[in-house]
């Protein structure tokens, strides 16, 4: 018996390690080659495309080949050893676009036709053995196809000297006289291509990696189990949508809301983590009220469909989820009310810029409100009133800045409560204080003395002494008056100014533009009523501006939905700019002061009612300025609608995650096609209207997934309520 020497021993050992480490080393794209999945050989290639001979024995092996499915080519075989750092140590990943025309084609279909005339009428079919042969058969079982290049896998060193799985969009070398192995990835191996995430393109970040599943691979509309893939599950990152702009585009009823769910649903579930806990603020602008309220679009229980139940999954807390609108239904007593007080808040200090900016804050959130309302208005009065500018003057401690503002303002809330608007509880019963300073000595007494009742009326009311009691019917019959002096030519007014604005050189009339168009409303009964439909979005008892509010509780990591399925297109429109424009400038004054901004994703449904059109060439408008600046500040723009071409352009060209569905006309898919390569799935997208079914492109996974979304269904134990 021979023994052994201990050296020859030792040598074996650190062989068979050695043997051991490099099947780790290469292992991360080893496993990517399955023996049980080869279809086929290489013919030819260039830079983008390579044609696969295939045969039809193998097809049937593998489950089948479909369209617009993966496959990889290699020169590496399963199971063979190689060094990651040879040229050839790589996997080229290939998408299925067609079939491939061969040299034997004429002569394949001559004999094809042949063999179908014989089989005409008959019980078999013409590649039987009846009718055809076990040579020819096999001949023609061999056909090619045509795939694009979709990237290469390859190793690369990592900081600890082992090796990560890489990808790179194109490939750095080809064989033209050389042939590749090709296979049809599945389970395990599709896993790593569907999922592949390539970290250099996001940002460091509690999230980095992160992960959650959003359904499964899915080729075609046909999606047969026995093609081997439905089963491998897909995975988006979350970080990849936070900073970014995200599009969902499809029909409608072809599962954009349902995505939206389930990403929502995810990003709130990251708070649940036990280790690594991150809360991240979420808006949903909810169009059609499908989040906020309970409804019947899915199976189950009508609450399982409602995302604002998100919380009752995992003993959540319910304040991490709130809910706005114009009404509180019955379903969501803790709904808060998207309602502003229009008058704003009494001002502590007119000399201070920020504080009167603050506490009239409300009113000014108020009059863009109102700038919605009245836009359809053609009336000339109108028209001047939405110009007159409300905004406080920066140089507000010069006395007559101040004066001209305070009484605009004062003529302004005038008019509300006119409109019938009740005040609130700190302007209810003004006094005479509210007038101190605001109307010339001179003034009043050339109304005095004007010998007609009403502007002597009038000009008693102005001239209240301060501690006296004033009532806002009072200042309507003054300032109506008041209107009818300035623009009577047969009265003193126009002396009273002359004299005024010869006391100080460079004075301006005593009447500027913005009180003129303002007293201007009082002589049209029409322009009141139009005033008054701003009631709906007027509560007097608030003391804080609802679009501040909501910015702070997305700052806490919560999720706020606006149901805004019950107000109308103008007001919607205006109540998403308020809030957004909140966010934006919010988190900007945080980065500015060299802060860290709070993570927020914003996300539209149905968008195209309230982002700017196509068209729309505005790049200062506030969504656009949020799709192109907002990552700076941590803002993530989600957004859905039917149409590619309703979006603003330079939205669309800032967005870099796409889910796409159903499109059903060739206009919408030629504009898709401008980005990646989604116009290799122009045909898929037209054809296929199964639900759910999308196409997945996001930021660190650097080629488009076909992907089957899951259903969203909250599991809420049984006994859990909404509102618990």
């Amino acid at each position: 018996m021979t023994k052994t020497s201990p050296m020859a021993g030792y040598e074996q050992k650190r062989s068979e390690k050695q043997a051991e480490a490099q099947k780790v080393s290469i292992a991360p794209l080893a496993h990517l080659l399955q023996e049980g999945q080869y279809v086929g050989e290489t013919l030819k290639m260039d830079y983008r495309n390579i044609t696969v001979l295939i045969h039809d024995h193998l097809r049937r092996t593998v489950g089948g080949i479909p369209h617009l499915g993966y496959l990889i080519a290699s020169r590496l075989t399963p199971g063979q050893m190689f060094d990651p750092k040879d040229e050839a140590s790589s996997v080229i990943l290939l998408r299925v676009l067609g079939a491939a025309p061969l040299p034997s084609d004429n002569m394949d279909t001559i004999v094809r036709a042949e063999a179908a005339r014989r089989a005409t009428g008959r019980e078999y079919h013409w590649d039987t053995q009846q009718v055809m042969d076990g040579y020819t058969r096999n001949e023609l079982s061999y056909a090619g196809l045509n795939c694009e290049i979709v990237g290469t896998f390859y190793l690369g060193e990592n900081d600890s000297g082992g090796c990560d799985l890489r990808f790179g969009t194109d490939i750095s070398n080809f064989y033209p006289n050389s042939g590749m192995k090709v296979y049809k990835p599945i389970e395990s191996a599709l896993s790593t291509i569907v999922n592949f995430r390539d970290t250099a393109l996001s940002p460091e970040h509690p999230l980095q990696d992160f992960s959650v599943e959003i359904g499964n691979v899915r080729y075609a509309s046909s999606n047969r189990t026995m093609q081997g893939v439905d089963t491998v599950a897909v995975s988006i990152a979350p970080i990849d949508l936070l900073a970014q702009r995200t599009a969902l585009f499809g029909m409608s009823r072809t599962g954009k809301s349902n995505t939206t769910k389930i990403i929502a649903r995810a990003i709130y579930r990251l708070r649940l983590d036990a280790n690594n806990s991150v809360r991240v603020g979420q808006l949903i602008m909810d169009y059609n009220g499908e989040y906020a309220n309970e409804n019947t679009q899915g199976s189950g229980r009508a609450a399982e469909n409602a995302l604002k139940n998100v919380y009752l999954e995992h003993d959540g807390n319910i304040d991490d989820v709130v809910t706005y609108g114009l009404t509180r239904p019955d379903t969501d007593p803790r709904r808060r009310l998207l309602q502003v007080n229009a008058f704003g808040n009494d001002v502590r200090d007119w000399n201070d810029f920020e504080k009167t900016s603050e506490d009239l804050d409300m009113l000014m959130a108020g009059r863009i409100i109102l700038e919605k309302i009245l836009s359809e208005y053609t009336s000339l009065y109108v028209k001047n009133f939405l110009e007159v500018d409300l905004s406080v003057p920066l140089d507000i401690r010069s006395r007559s800045a101040q004066t001209r503002y305070r009484r605009n303002i004062l003529v302004y809330r005038t008019l509300l409560r006119s409109a019938g608007l009740a005040a609130p509880k700190s302007l209810e019963n003004p006094t005479g204080a509210v007038l101190t300073g605001l109307f010339n000595k001179k003034l009043i007494e050339y109304m005095q003395k004007s010998g007609n009742t009403s502007y002597e009326r009038a000009a008693n009311i102005l001239s209240t002494a301060p501690g006296s009691v004033l009532s806002w019917p009072q200042l309507q019959i003054a300032f109506a008056a008041l209107r009818e002096f300035i623009g009577d030519k047969a009265n003193t007014y126009s002396t009273f100014n002359a004299e005024y604005v010869k006391e100080k050189p460079g004075r301006e009339d005593w009447a500027d533009t913005n009180l003129t168009r303002l007293l201007e409303i009082f002589r049209y009964p029409n322009g009141i009523k139009a005033i008054a439909r701003l009631s709906e979005n007027h509560e007097p008892t608030n003391t804080r501006d609802y679009a501040q509010e909501i910015y702070e509780e997305l700052q806490d990591g919560k999720l706020v939905i606006v149901d805004q399925s019950a107000g109308d297109p103008p007001l919607n429109d205006a109540a998403a700019r308020r809030i957004v424009q909140a966010i934006f400038y919010g988190n900007q004054r945080v980065f500015t002061s060299g802060k860290h901004p709070t993570d927020i994703l914003i996300y539209v449904e149905e968008a195209h009612n309230l982002l700017p059109s196509s068209g729309d060439a505005d790049l200062r408008d506030i969504w656009v300025r949020t799709a192109k600046e907002g990552s700076k500040y941590r803002i993530g723009l989600i957004y859905a609608t039917q149409e590619v071409s309703s979006i603003q352009k330079n939205i669309l060209k800032n967005t870099a995650n796409w889910f796409i569905a159903h499109l059903n006309n060739t206009d919408e898919t030629r504009e898709l096609k401008k980005f990646y390569d989604f116009a290799n799935f122009e045909d898929s997208i037209l054809r296929a209207q199964d639900r759910g079914f999308l196409r997945v492109k996001t930021l660190s996974n650097p080629y488009i997934n076909p992907v089957q979304i899951k259903r969203f269904q909250l599991s809420i134990p049984d006994g859990k309520e909404a509102g618990e």
